[in-house]
């Protein structure tokens, strides 16, 4: 493929909240609650930012890092389960924030938390046939939980950006591989407010079915095993679901670590495997090698092998913010202000 990544941009919401606030209201050890997911915090977004405002941020530092013209952008795709409008485009919006060319296309992905990185194999291919010249890939959640569902003490929020393109590549694609089938572990009807799952169903057969099942042909496809890599990126659902696959895997934690971030932001859905590669980006070496797999209920799995390339060492990485830095810089709320924010509360006359 000549098509690959020649940038990234990331953003990950300020406001953070502790299991031990959620914990306090409903009358749960929220300490305990935390530690059994492995999640010591998680990402909230501000009354102002949705989905649509974090894909313009990561959207913009993409942009910067390579000095590339938004004119030149001729497909811009958001893959999200939570776009602010149930009709209406978030990529259009999204187009015209960072000054792109109407003469472009543009449309919004949905498929639980791998939306994101089935919109980054669509841009492969435009670019790879010479359709388009780059094309942006963005995977953001504003992910939603109900109040006292277990899915609060993880769904989060986040997002990256990815630009695909054939020239001054900082990773090149060696493989790619799906697997999806008709496992209704996770869903959302149009008009509910909160998603229903299925409980432990969305471990076995969801979670590590289709995990494992991509990660493990792409890799005999290329001919690889776990220690051919550097780094390896899962979706990440929880901080257990990932260390559990990457050990199933034949992977050791020092490759896993880097790109694991739910432990301290929590479930950011489709931006969850957007966000662990961009950090894995921010510090990877010409000739690193990552395995990439997501995983969206539904039920699919994408599964990428990327290498570094020496184009890394020229690329302008400090252009935009580090996702390590992005992490560091926390406002812990309480639980409610956390509602208020999320809008699970409203007063008489608000918007829905």
């Amino acid at each position: 493929m000549k098509a690959g990544i020649v940038s990234y941009g990331a953003y990950v919401p300020r406001y953070r909240i502790k299991p031990e606030e959620i914990g306090k209201v409903w009358g749960e050890d929220g300490a305990a609650r935390g530690k059994g997911l492995g999640i010591s915090s998680k990402s909230i977004p501000s009354p102002d930012e949705d989905v649509i405002t974090i894909a313009v941020e990561a959207a913009r530092s993409a942009l910067l890092r390579a000095g590339i013209d938004a004119q030149d952008i001729g497909a811009i795709y958001t893959g999200s389960e939570s776009h602010p409008y149930a009709v209406k485009p978030t990529s259009s919006v999204v187009a015209e924030a960072i000054l792109a060319a109407p003469d472009m296309t543009a449309a919004d992905y949905e498929f639980a938390c791998k939306a994101g990185t089935a919109a980054l194999q669509n841009v492969f291919g435009l670019v790879e046939t010479g359709w388009i010249k780059y094309g942006m890939a963005i995977g953001a959640d504003t992910s939603q939980g109900a109040p006292g569902d277990p899915l609060e003490y993880s769904a989060s929020a986040g997002g990256a950006a990815f630009i695909a393109g054939k020239e001054k590549i900082i990773a090149k694609i060696n493989g790619m591989y799906s697997y999806t089938t008709d496992t209704p572990d996770f869903w959302r009807r149009e008009g509910q407010a909160y998603p229903s799952h299925g409980g432990r169903f969305t471990g076995e057969p969801a979670y590590f079915k289709h995990v494992l099942t991509a990660a493990r042909h792409l890799m005999e496809l290329d001919g690889t095993e776990a220690k051919d890599y550097d780094y390896v990126v899962l979706h990440q659902p929880n901080g257990k679901f990932p260390r559990r696959a990457a050990k199933k895997l034949g992977f050791t934690d020092e490759q896993l670590n880097p790109g694991l971030l739910t432990p301290r932001i929590g479930n950011t859905y489709s931006g969850a495997v957007p966000l662990g590669l961009s950090a894995v980006f921010d510090i990877a070496k010409p000739g690193d090698r990552i395995l990439v797999t997501s995983f969206g209920s539904g039920a699919g799995s994408d599964a990428f092998d990327i290498s570094i390339t020496d184009e890394m060492e020229r690329f302008n990485r400090s252009a935009g913010p580090i996702v390590e830095d992005m992490i560091a810089d926390a406002i812990y709320v309480d639980y409610a202000t956390y509602v208020k924010y999320r809008k699970k509360i409203r007063r008489k006359g608000d918007a829905i």
